[in-house]
């Protein structure tokens, strides 16, 4: 028992069972902790266990990795932020630690390289997706944008956490302009010690994407649950879709641009999208990072109180907000005990834009099939049709950012309704 240390894979003997695993750090004097082969974590009184035996030593030392470059393949870059693709098992806590350096990213997924060189990385942050705001969107996009305009470098990877990265592919979609190359946003649902990681092949198809001709800002994952291939997505058009699944993220009212298996790439769709197949371009990207903070996403539910807005919103000295409403677009009206038609009219009049996005993700907004509709439509809220919400909270910051648009509601009006990065689409299937 005193030759173990957190990290050593072991067996705990207790009196009538004997249990396989990691010894984790103990969390307190008496107790044993350990990590099973299914994940779970498993505690032992010190005083029931008969022995531990050490089946093999935890290894400390740091493994170098040398990265070869080979001359008949392109040239990527690849930008590391967090995220659960830059992520592994630390033995003694029994939970996940950022991995350290690029080189430590490169050793888990060496498949990155079978396409393409990596010739430079960046890393601006180390955060979990829940963790940024905009001011490291601006950072990313700052980033990127040197990269991109790079003569040796055919496009970008960005590697990123699941849960709000849909917010991230949205604001690069409108910060960088004139794109002329890949910014290919790739991640993973589980860590690379675990078996069912979907990492690596996610990483292969991103590098496969960032060499294509498709000018976008795009997520690459997986397409299915399978290890088979993964779909490149639009920036402004996907959301996460389920909390734990490999190919939790889905493209909402449009297409895929491709699917992408480790040795090819095959278009599905062009259309609406304008950079697709004209990477050709040789216009540098330039920014656009301006960004008004003082904007909410706000779900609308029966029987909710409209005076939240002066409450919080207006009191706040908000300047938009993105109300998710009901599938065609309604609220609470005049039929309802806490009708919001007064209070909307109220709000904009005071200076708030309101725009409104639908809570039931796939679909068009429509206003106009009910009199209840019409009756909020009257209130001057801004329909954003088929706009994904997250997409409508990035595109109004970034609208009302702009200070010469922002003073004139009929120019934020005609802004947030004009199709700056495919986050329109009007050709539903």
């Amino acid at each position: 028992m005193k030759n173990a240390v957190a990290g050593d894979y072991v067996e705990v003997h207790l009196t009538r069972q004997i249990y396989e695993g990691v010894l984790l750090e103990n969390p307190e004097p008496g107790i044993i902790l350990l990590k099973l082969d299914s994940g779970y974590n498993i505690g032992f009184n010190k005083k029931d266990v008969l022995e531990i035996r050490v089946l093999e030593k935890s290894l400390e030392k740091k493994e170098e990795i040398e990265i070869k470059k080979d001359e008949n393949k392109p040239n990527i870059a690849m930008i590391i932020t967090g995220g659960t693709i830059a992520a592994r098992l630390n033995p003694k806590k029994g939970g996940v630690d950022w991995l350290d350096t690029p080189e430590s990213l490169f050793k888990f997924y060496p498949g990155v390289f079978d396409k393409v060189n990596i010739v430079k990385v960046e890393v601006p942050f180390m955060k979990a997706s829940e963790d940024m705001d905009f001011k490291d969107w601006q950072k990313l996009a700052r980033t990127a944008e040197k990269l991109l305009n790079d003569p040796n470098i055919k496009g970008v990877v960005v590697t990123h956490g699941t849960d709000f990265l849909h917010y991230t592919s949205a604001a690069l979609s409108f910060f960088l302009k004139n794109l002329n190359k890949p910014v290919v946003l790739t991640y993973s649902q589980r860590s690379i010690d675990r078996a069912s990681s979907d990492a690596n092949l996610n990483l292969q198809c991103a590098a496969l994407a960032a060499i294509s001709d498709i000018a976008e800002v795009m997520l690459v994952g997986h397409a299915s649950s399978n290890d088979d291939f993964c779909h490149a997505m639009p920036g402004t058009k996907v959301r996460k879709l389920h909390s734990s699944k490999r190919d939790a993220f889905k493209v909402v009212n449009a297409k895929p641009f491709a699917k992408i298996f480790p040795n090819r790439i095959e278009i599905i769709s062009d259309y609406n999208f304008r950079n697709i197949l004209k990477g050709t371009s040789k216009n540098k990207v330039k920014l656009d990072l301006k960004f008004e903070e003082k904007v909410a996403l706000v779900k609308v539910y029966p029987g909710q109180n409209p005076d939240i807005l002066d409450y919080y919103y207006l009191k706040k000295k908000y300047k938009g907000i993105v109300l998710e409403m009901s599938g065609l677009g309604h609220a609470p009206t005049k039929r309802a005990r806490k009708s919001w038609t007064k209070k909307l009219k109220q709000v904009q009049e005071k200076g708030l834009v309101v725009c409104a996005a639908a809570q039931t993700v796939y679909g068009r907004l429509d206003p106009l099939v009910y009199s209840n509709g019409r009756e909020l439509m009257k209130t001057g809220i801004i329909y954003l049709e088929d706009m994904l919400s997250e997409t409508a909270l990035i595109k109004l910051g970034w609208v009302l950012g702009h200070a010469d648009w922002a003073k004139d509601k009929k120019i934020v009006r005609e802004k947030m309704l004009e199709n700056f990065a495919g986050e329109l689409n009007d050709r539903l299937d």
